[in-house]
């Protein structure tokens, strides 16, 4: 038996384990890493003088790349639940608790990223002046901490009281019991042990994305007036079903709620591209009910986000560790649309009332409800509820005590029996779970039994049903299909200012449905038709390139080729079930010269198809904003060892040539068609080190930013790229000519003040190395301006942390803010009068701000935070 063993889980996690030392690691845990585990058999259960628990791992590697190809690609919320509660490694007595804790390794940035996310999904708001914040009163703040102190079990801890943790970096470190691991390069590390070796290799290949555990079949689904969608009734460990969600149907419009692991697959599998969904309602921040957000950025329009102040909040701050980004941040890839706490709520002829529900993190139930003969129809959605008789275990009569008050379980448990026409509710038991016997007497038309990856006993099945993945329940029929407005609305948007009797010409064509896996148009064929897409979701396969591209509603495909009459250049394929409307190519062609469009069209379609090849745009970005995008892209030829630089507010995109980013002489990146560069500056306000220069003759594609931002997909792409490229640059050591360097022991021990400390590092070296490179006393003192914008956002920012928790050396530390701006606004000023500059004087002091300040007394504030719970 080998000493080191590897195995491919699925793609993109590995197992190492080392049996005789002990150790078994989880190599990159995404969403239901868990589930891939048990499905491998590397999770089983097992007894201990008749103690059962589960086996599994004790370490978790984590992926240098906090995202990849735009999933999470560190989730570790669930693997360190089972390791702590199934695998029994915190349990008092129980066999699996050897005094060893789960073990969390990666680069420093990660870890401390993780332990922040697993601390806000263990608790989500963790104090009274985070929840007032959030919107709610001192007094229901102190009545929600209580009931959070009781499911803590009196103490809200930091995962450091429960978690070891190890940076891996370069050189070989010890995990336990003689095994070491290092890093060879980026997210590719090698494990030692006894002389042994094995590699992993952690980074995702270009379009792959993670798998689900589970297979699910193909569904057609009819747009209905009012129906409701069971697209998951498992649970975080049910290996075989998606976990407890539903789709919300309303006048042909696609609601989600909750967005659970693996929500795209569930999706496709139902025939819904994500270009339909109009918007999600959340209950709560819990992995299995939150990890498909990055899923759903994935739109080319802002989603609608629904939920009370205190889930949105919880909620932001979770994604907020998770990404190390401002919590502002989560409105720029959302549409945020606060619901009121126990009050009926209108959103387009849909009610939705959301109601309080105990539990460790924010969270609420849904009541939905719609006007019909008779009064209304109503689904109830209870995710993640408590039972009751541990509700009533809570109950106490001191108000100073860890639990609930009684008027509060009163409510609680009339609120769990108000009758609806269809109720899901949370059966799965526990602490903090639901139990079926608490709706013995509901007077609901139809209760399903949901979150539980158990069989139900015969007794819940006498008090609810079950519904399988698809299954709908309809609630109000509709006479009419909803697809036909949504035709007109895109074909309206595609072809601005044509009047309606003339878009009508086109909608008179018949909606086709193809099945799964079926050819819509054949690369180097000729085709008939040119479909616009309405639902479903349709691969581009272009056989000579490496490219996945994904459509969904909105897009039109063999445009280019229906419109000229040539052969199309690449495969169209349904990835589901699709309708489309198709129209032939001889009318199209006759309607875009009637209304006088075909030289506008023709000139779109080459950058159109341009940037569908790319992997930036060729994923369910609609037609009509890729025509937006195509409309203000302008092109400009570079000759070979020539400076690109994009103009202000541009993204730049390489159509012929090569180029490469460059740290001083040292090449960081070699750009190839499709590549794209400067989205730091224009997209996040971020100066670059780096200079693109062409390695030979190159055509460049600009485009306007502000075509880019509003569009959830493609910011997430630049996001994820500019984040990739930046720790690229971080890692350059001795090649980079960084002057002040961001190292871990910078760290203060609260994140949000880490992640502007490390934007004041990249803006300040690039202030220094525009004086290394003699820019203009212009340029400097614009970047110094930058510099000093942001650090008086920071200071912002960090005193009203200090002032929120009543930082009692708060005045010194403020004068101390005031007395670095003033410096700092005396030399941009002096810079910006032609003055010159001193690159010494420059260096001295940001080194002695930054690094000084930081170390001094940011590090002192910090402490007094982490006192509070602040991380």
């Amino acid at each position: 038996m080998p000493l080191l063993r590897k195995i491919e889980v699925t793609t993109g996690v590995w197992w190492i384990e080392a049996p005789q030392a002990g150790v078994s690691v989880l190599c990159g845990c995404p969403a239901d890493a868990v589930k891939h585990l048990m499905k491998r058999g590397l999770i089983v259960s097992t007894e201990m003088n008749g103690v059962p628990f589960e086996t599994g791992p004790n370490v978790i590697l984590l992926s240098d790349a906090m995202v990849q190809n735009g999933s999470f690609s560190n989730l570790a919320e669930f693997p360190v639940l089972q390791m702590l509660y199934r695998q029994g490694m915190i349990l008092p007595g129980h066999p699996g608790n050897t005094g060893i804790k789960p073990m969390l390794i990666g680069s420093a940035d990660q870890v401390r990223a993780q332990m922040q996310y697993i601390y806000r999904g263990n608790y989500g708001l963790v104090n009274e002046e985070e929840i007032v914040e959030a919107g709610e009163t001192p007094e229901r703040a102190r009545d929600l901490m209580r009931m959070k102190l009781r499911f803590a079990f009196g103490a809200i801890r930091h995962p450091g009281d429960l978690l070891d943790t190890l940076v891996v970096d370069n050189e070989p470190v010890e995990i336990r019991n003689g095994v070491t691991v290092r890093r060879m390069m980026f997210n590719v590390f090698e494990f030692s042990y006894e002389g042994q070796t094995a590699v992993v290799d952690l980074n995702l290949p270009p379009f792959e994305t993670y798998e689900s555990p589970y297979p699910l079949g193909f569904y057609r689904l009819r747009r209905e007036y009012f129906a409701v969608i069971h697209s998951g009734e498992g649970d975080g460990w049910d290996i075989n079903r998606p976990s407890m969600s539903s789709i919300v149907m309303f006048q042909g419009k696609v609601y989600l709620v909750d967005a659970g692991p693996n929500i795209l697959y569930s999706l496709n599998a139902l025939g819904i591209g994500v270009n339909e969904i109009e918007g999600i309602f959340h209950t709560h921040s819990h992995d299995d009910h939150f990890a498909g957000l990055t899923t759903l950025i994935r739109s080319d329009h802002k989603l609608k986000y629904y939920s009370t102040p205190l889930v949105r909040a919880s909620v932001a701050k979770k994604v907020s560790a998770l990404l190390s980004i401002e919590e502002a941040a989560f409105s720029d890839y959302f549409d945020v649309c606060p619901l009121v706490e126990g009050e009926w709520n209108a959103i387009d002829g849909l009610e939705v009332m959301p109601v309080f529900s105990p539990h460790p993190v924010e969270t609420t139930i849904f009541h939905f409800r719609a006007m019909w003969e008779g009064g209304y129809r109503t689904y109830s959605h209870f995710a993640d509820i408590c039972r009751l008789s541990v509700l009533q275990s809570f109950v106490t009569d001191d108000p100073a005590a860890p639990g609930i008050s009684q008027a509060m379980y009163d409510k609680v448990s009339a609120d769990y029996l108000a009758p609806a026409d269809v109720k899901k509710i949370d059966v799965g038991g526990g602490m903090i779970h639901g139990d079926a016997y608490d709706f013995r007497d509901d007077m609901s038309g139809k209760i399903i039994l949901a979150h539980t990856s158990q069989r139900n006993t015969r007794a819940q099945k006498a008090i609810g049903s079950s519904a399988s993945f698809g299954t709908v329940d309809v609630l109000i029929p509709s006479n009419h299909d909803f697809i036909w407005p949504y035709a007109f609305e895109a074909l309206d948007a595609y072809f601005p200012g044509i009047p309606r009797h003339q878009i009508r010409v086109l909608l008179n064509n018949p909606v086709v449905t193809f099945n799964p896996g079926t050819i819509l148009v054949k690369e180097r064929m000729p085709n008939d038709h040119i479909y616009l897409l309405l639902s479903g979701s349709v691969e581009m396969i272009p056989i000579e390139i490496e490219m996945r591209s994904v459509l969904s509603a909105g897009a039109l495909i063999g445009e280019l080729s229906g419109l000229f009459g040539t052969p199309a250049s690449e495969t169209y394929r349904a990835a589901s079930f699709v309708q489309a409307l198709a129209i032939p190519c001889s009318l199209y062609l006759e309607f875009v010269r009637y209304n006088n469009v075909f030289s506008g069209v023709s000139r779109l379609l080459e950058h159109r198809e341009f940037l569908l090849r790319t992997s930036l745009f060729g994923e369910v970005v609609s037609s009509k904003s890729l025509n937006r995008i195509a409309q203000g892209m302008d092109r400009e030829s570079f000759p070979a060892d020539t400076v690109i630089e994009p103009g202000t507010g541009q993204v730049a995109m390489l159509k012929s040539g090569s180029a490469g980013r460059f740290l001083g002489e040292h090449m960081f990146e070699t750009l190839k068609p499709g590549d794209f560069f400067g989205e730091e500056v224009a997209i996040f306000g971020t100066p670059s080190l780096l200079r693109v220069r062409s390695l030979e003759g190159c055509e460049v594609y600009l485009v306007p930013a502000e075509t880019l931002r509003d569009i959830p997909s493609v910011r997430w792409k630049l996001f994820e790229a500019s984040t990739k490229r930046t720790r690229a640059m971080v890692e350059a050591g001795e090649h980079a000519r960084v002057l002040i360097k961001w190292h871990d022991e910078y760290s203060v021990g609260v994140q949000r003040i880490d992640s502007h400390h490390k934007r004041l590092f990249e803006i300040g070296n690039s202030v220094l190395d525009m004086m290394e490179r003699k820019s203009t006393d212009t340029e400097v003192a614009e970047t110094m301006g930058l510099l000093r914008e942001y650090a008086r956002f920071h200071f912002g920012e960090e005193e009203g942390l200090l002032i929120r928790y009543k930082y009692p050396e708060l005045s010194s530390h403020r004068a101390r803010h005031q007395r670095l701006l003033e410096q700092l606004t005396e030399m941009q000023a002096a810079v910006a009068d032609g003055r010159g500059y001193n690159e010494a004087e420059v260096l001295t002091f940001l080194q002695e701000w930054i690094v000084g300040h930081t170390l001094a007394e940011d590090r002192k504030s910090a402490v007094y935070l982490n006192s509070k719970g602040v991380y």
